[in-house]
């Protein structure tokens, strides 16, 4: 059935289209916004045998060609996934996990293509509109329509999908998703904003964006009809039951264990017991299959620390909702590095270097939208050795992409322009123990990083995870500083991070079917709380940024000079940038619009680069006294090079202060004198003098 809704949505009409392309697909739907289209599309398969989880897998590409471009690289071709791919599928995935029913494991695989761009409107947020749209026809178990937004802020008043323009004068750029009733999910950049202004703003769009989108994915429901014959599993409550009364007292004491090691051990050893009760190894024919036992195992666990947390008895590590964990904070961790912090919050750990380069080491990113050159990365690791495990090493994976680029967006909004800190700065954040909120630990060690590198940030970031148990009846509490059984248990993951003036990013995952704005409001307060008390004790470590860079860190000057004059910069076959950087050792990079870096380890080389440069570029000036080199001999004076390639004639009457019979006298072809500029003629003609060089170096005296 072919089927077309529009609506206006923000500053564009929003279409989606469905039952024209992709029909063996499951679902599909063609979603376009201005002249942005994308398809979504969504395939089923039958669970595979033994699987413990829900198979959902969200691959979001963009095509060159949707923008008129070519792949870069030898191949020509679109390969492995980029980053912003990697980013834009978790912002598709977060927001529809938590709204497929418990019990479904059925393989569930979301892809989603752009297939035109037009440079405007950033199709990522168009891409999960088309996920949704894709699901809410195909014949599988959801509690939606679910729908998402950009929400940005522009001259204090909020706006639903910002174009690129808008959102260069935007000081927030949010993403929330969510159904009819509530936000599953937030994603925020910012520059230092209230904890209202977020609140606001989430509101804002889910009232002017979401709730519009999901009442046309409702229209297209109800006309298309599609019907899961998908049933639930019946719990054997007789099962879990048995399971619970025989390890119930023993798992309340172990789950009182405060260290997460011995809690985890002592956990698994009532586990194994029961596991050798129903299912032992040797028995070939065992009462329940493991696989049924460990899902018991599972589901009673978890039963019972949410029963503990609601009924407000304890955490797990025995401290009150509100707290967090000790803190530990140490810079100058490592030698030789241009900065490096030890942050360890409770049994989390973060080491983070920072490193500062040059120009040359920025880097290029050829996005579908355009090609722009980062000054500022950071780059996230989680070994398995963090969380005390052997599993196979590879490089990154989604995880460590997306808590990468939260941490990298939470500093960007204090980190100082490139007029004032010309440097590219690279910090790499190594997780070296965890037990929740690893990317946050990242954010207050790359904030004491980059104040022992000397990097002017206008002031320091920590941040903080707030996280949520929530039952049926409304009865929920809140979590400060989660741990990880805390995260896996519970309801939310609500990240913050900021300054004292303000939050620098949010990213909410929330498991529950939503949050409620009443509670989202008060999980912000209660991380403006814990944020000023992490400050502090960052503060106790380093609590401004250093007034020097690192001994090891390039020394970096930059100068401005006329565009016209590159050229004579370089000289013929790079001859003139080549032979400064061989007298001073100095590294020189240009730009085309004129800024010329300069680079070096040694300070006093950088700047003998820097007069070297200004020498050859500046325009000549009247007064000035320069050493020129003779370049040809008439009969009336000799014409001296001052600069390259800019020359002047010194009159015979001008070369001594007695009288010259004969040019050749006072000098020769090659002769390297001192020179007073007196004149520069309408037509640019440079009239120089010796005589008054002689003289100004007598007064001198």
């Amino acid at each position: 059935m072919a089927l077309k809704v529009e609506r206006a949505i923000g500053g564009n009409l929003l279409s989606i289209e469905i039952g024209k392309v992709a029909r063996q697909a499951a679902g599909s739907a063609v979603v376009r916004y201005g002249d942005t289209v994308v398809l979504g599309t969504v395939v089923t398969a039958d669970p595979r045998p033994g699987i413990d989880f829900f198979p959902l897998m969200v691959d979001y590409r963009e095509k060159m060609y949707a923008a008129g471009k070519f792949p870069g690289g030898f191949f020509k071709r679109e390969g492995r996934p980029t980053q912003k791919e990697v980013l834009t599928s978790r912002l598709i995935d977060r927001p529809m996990r938590p709204l497929f029913p418990d019990g479904f494991k059925n393989e569930v695989q979301v892809q989603v293509i752009v297939l035109t761009t037009d440079l405007q409107n950033d199709p990522d947020v168009i891409a999960l509109c088309s996920a949704a749209a894709a699901m809410a026809v195909a014949p599988i178990p959801f509690h939606g329509p679910f729908a998402g937004v950009r929400v940005g802020r522009v001259d204090g008043k909020f706006v639903i999908n910002p174009t690129l323009a808008q959102l260069e004068y935007s000081d927030m750029d949010m993403i929330v998703a969510g159904h009819l009733d509530a936000v599953t999910m937030i994603e925020v950049g910012c520059r230092e904003v209230s904890e209202k202004v977020i609140a606001d703003a989430v509101e804002f769009g889910h009232e002017h964006g979401i709730k519009p989108i999901c009442e046309m994915l409702k229209e297209i429901e109800r006309q298309v009809g599609q019907v899961s014959t998908w049933e639930a599993p019946e719990p054997d409550t007789a099962f879990l039951d048995e399971i619970r009364k025989m390890i119930i007292n023993d798992l309340k004491a172990a789950k009182q264990i405060k260290l997460k090691q011995e809690r985890g051990e002592t956990v698994d050893a009532i586990f194994d017991k029961v596991r050798t009760e129903y299912c032992p190894e040797d028995e070939p024919e065992p009462k329940r299959t493991r696989e049924e036992v460990k899902e018991a195992l599972h589901t009673v666990e978890e039963h019972l620390f949410r029963e503990m947390i609601l009924e407000g008895k304890t955490r797990p590590d025995g401290r009150r909702f509100d707290e967090v964990r000790p803190i530990a904070s140490e810079v100058d961790w490592l030698p030789r590095v241009h900065g490096s912090a030890l942050f360890t919050r409770g049994e989390t750990q973060a080491l983070v270097t920072c490193t500062l380069g040059t120009s040359r080491d920025e880097q290029i990113v050829d996005d579908l939208l355009t090609e722009y050159s980062k000054k500022f990365m950071l780059h996230y690791n989680f070994p398995p050795f963090s969380v005390g495990e052997a599993r196979r090493i590879m490089g990154p994976g989604r995880r460590e992409i997306g808590h990468g680029a939260l941490a990298e967006r939470s500093l960007e909004a204090v980190l100082p322009g490139p007029e004032d800190f010309p440097y590219t700065i690279r910090l790499v954040g190594e997780i070296l123990e965890s037990n929740g909120s690893s990317s946050m630990a990242t954010v207050c060690g790359g904030s004491l990083a980059l104040m022992h590198a000397g990097v002017p940030i206008s002031g320091a970031v920590a941040g903080i995870s707030i996280g949520l148990v929530l039952d049926d009846n409304g009865r929920y509490k809140l979590l400060a500083d989660i741990m990880g059984e805390e995260d896996h248990y519970g309801d939310m993951d609500f990240k913050v991070a900021g300054t004292r003036k303000g939050i620098t990013g949010v990213q909410l995952d929330i498991k529950a079917k939503g949050l409620p704005n009443k509670i989202m409001r008060e999980a912000l307060k209660l991380s403006n709380k814990c944020r000023m008390h992490i400050l502090d004790q960052m503060d106790k470590a380093i609590s401004e940024p250093r007034p020097e860079i690192s001994e090891y860190a390039p020394r970096l000057l930059t100068i401005k000079i006329n565009p016209e004059k590159i050229g004579k910069l370089i000289g013929p076959g790079g001859k003139t940038i080549k032979a400064i950087q061989a007298e001073t050792g100095a590294q020189i990079d240009i730009e085309d619009d004129g800024t010329v870096s300069i680079s070096s380890t040694d300070a006093d080389a950088a700047e003998r680069a820097r007069e070297l440069v200004e020498r050859l570029t500046e325009d000549v000036v009247v007064g000035r006294i320069y050493d020129g080199r003779v370049a040809s001999i008439k009969d009336f004076g000799a014409f001296i090079e001052i600069q390259e390639g800019q020359d002047g004639l010194c009159h015979v009457s001008e070369l001594d202060e007695n009288y010259v019979k004969s040019v050749s006298d006072i000098v020769n072809i090659g002769d390297i004198v001192k020179v007073k500029v007196i004149a520069i003629d309408e037509q640019g003609r440079v009239k120089l003098s010796r005589k008054a060089a002689l003289q100004a170096a007598k007064d001198k005296d």
